[in-house]
């Protein structure tokens, strides 16, 4: 058990820096975001078709149809939200657009309650408020010198949308319990092949062989092997190991952001990065505030 935390916490750890550095490579390979996400989809379908069939996963009733059209259902969300998380990268900066995105809990927080019914705590109203918070103070601070104010907010919101689009495919893959999920992620981007398919391409091919290299990377690496080491940590740790690791995310693509592009978050921007970062880990650890001691009489 010890030697599978160990193990879990290495793999977990890997696909979260392989996740913070995915912002540098979207921007260094000069391509316009649909065709990005094109190629990531295409590559990353290649690796995930051989990792499925090295597995068995194309056996006989092993998936349905109901469940094949939610995979669908959830690949159409996640690409969507590619789209829009990388479109916010040029717009917002990457570690804006990446706090921003770490919004996700209260997106599944509001739609399980709008559509699921689901209680909403006063504890948990009181993390999202300290979220809305952090995005007032993101959103009101002075853009940095790479950024129009315009362009700005349009990453800003884009980031949003992009965290609501990953709250539903979340969503979805609560209904997909038990399906092998490398199969699942294979249907997620050939969906994407065909979503974008008809639209991408306008600029032409990529011209340079570093921009092919960054593209095939994005396919199998942020993606192909991503997926196994994001899976393959899930099996073996603990609900709250896996929350708390998560949160390398953030921190790697802040990194990534400074010493690639020099960007260096305002200090409103980073107070307002911090309040999210601690609304979201409150949210998705349960924490509690504190009952003010009553004191009897007598």
């Amino acid at each position: 058990m010890e030697k599978d935390v160990k193990t879990g916490s290495i793999e977990m750890t890997a696909a979260m820096l392989i996740s913070g550095t995915i912002g540098w490579f979207v921007l260094a390979s000069g391509q316009p975001v649909i065709d990005v996400v094109l190629w990531r989809c295409l590559f990353g379908a290649l690796t995930l078709l051989a990792i499925c069939a090295s597995l068995g996963h194309f056996r006989a009733g092993i998936l349905t149809w109901r469940l094949f059209g939610l995979a669908v259902l959830g690949g159409v969300a996640i690409v969507v939200n590619w789209l829009l998380l990388f479109g916010a990268y040029s717009r917002s900066s990457i570690s804006i657009a990446t706090m921003v995105y770490s919004t996700q809990p209260f997106m599944l927080l509001a739609i399980g309650g709008l559509f699921f019914r689901e209680k909403i705590t006063l504890t948990k109203l009181a993390w999202l408020g300290i979220a809305f918070a952090g995005m007032v103070a993101i959103v009101e601070a002075k853009p940095a010198g790479d950024f129009t104010g315009g362009d700005y907010l349009t990453g800003i919101a884009m980031a949003l949308g992009a965290a609501f689009f990953y709250a539903l495919a979340a969503l979805v893959a609560k209904r997909l319990k038990g399906t092998p999920p490398h199969l699942i992620a294979l249907i997620q981007v050939a969906t994407g092949l065909l979503m974008l398919a008809p639209f991408a391409g306008s600029s032409g091919l990529p011209a340079q062989p570093f921009q092919w290299a960054l593209l095939v990377t994005m396919g199998v690496v942020h993606t192909g092997l991503m997926y196994i080491l994001l899976y393959s940590a899930i099996q073996k740790l603990p609900t709250h190991l896996t929350g708390a690791l998560s949160f390398i995310y953030p921190v790697a693509a802040l990194a990534v952001d400074r010493i690639a592009f020099g960007h260096l978050l305002q200090p409103a921007q980073l107070l307002g990065s911090v309040a999210i970062l601690i609304a979201a880990a409150g949210m998705t650890f349960g924490w509690t505030w504190p009952r003010p001691v009553r004191h009897q009489a007598g």
